[in-house]
């Protein structure tokens, strides 16, 4: 499964790339999210992995983030890996001449097993609103300093 989803942010693009970049700032705005530990590369280059945790409600989740390309200030992709699915994230960053960031992630879903295969069958929309979510949480900390940390 395939789509993208975009969102203004009202600050320039080289402060938005810092906020994002910044494992530190996950907890701010990934809704579930518990850690993040390195594993090899350079962190937040090119190559890095990172295993991230999460929790929603009883649901415990791993994933491992690897960056599969970094072009700042233009774009930064990632893969996701975890149980019975696959993600590719390509992040482009767009400022205008008023400041202003568009963030535009296109996503790509592989599920890679028959369990995730039919979930995406069954409620493809649920991660175009999860990304959406994440986006839109990112765009209040960035902006406003709303954290998630203490919700």
């Amino acid at each position: 499964m395939n789509y993208s989803t975009e969102i203004s942010i009202d600050l320039p693009r080289a402060e938005v790339l810092k906020k994002l970049t910044s494992v530190d700032n996950l907890k701010h705005w990934q809704a579930g999210f518990i850690s993040a530990e390195h594993l090899s590369g350079e962190l937040g280059q090119f190559g890095a992995k990172m295993k991230l945790q999460y929790k929603f409600g009883s649901r415990s989740m791993e994933m491992i983030e690897t960056i599969t390309k970094k072009d700042l200030p233009f774009n930064i992709h990632y893969s996701y890996s975890t149980r019975g699915m696959h993600n590719v994230q390509r992040n482009i960053f767009q400022e205008n001449a008023r400041g202003i960031t568009k963030w535009i992630s296109i996503n790509e879903f592989i599920p890679t097993s028959f369990k995730m295969r039919f979930f995406l069958w069954l409620m493809p929309k649920t991660f175009k609103k999860q990304s959406l979510k994440y986006m839109t949480d990112f765009k209040n900390f960035a902006e406003q300093n709303i954290s998630l940390a203490n919700a």
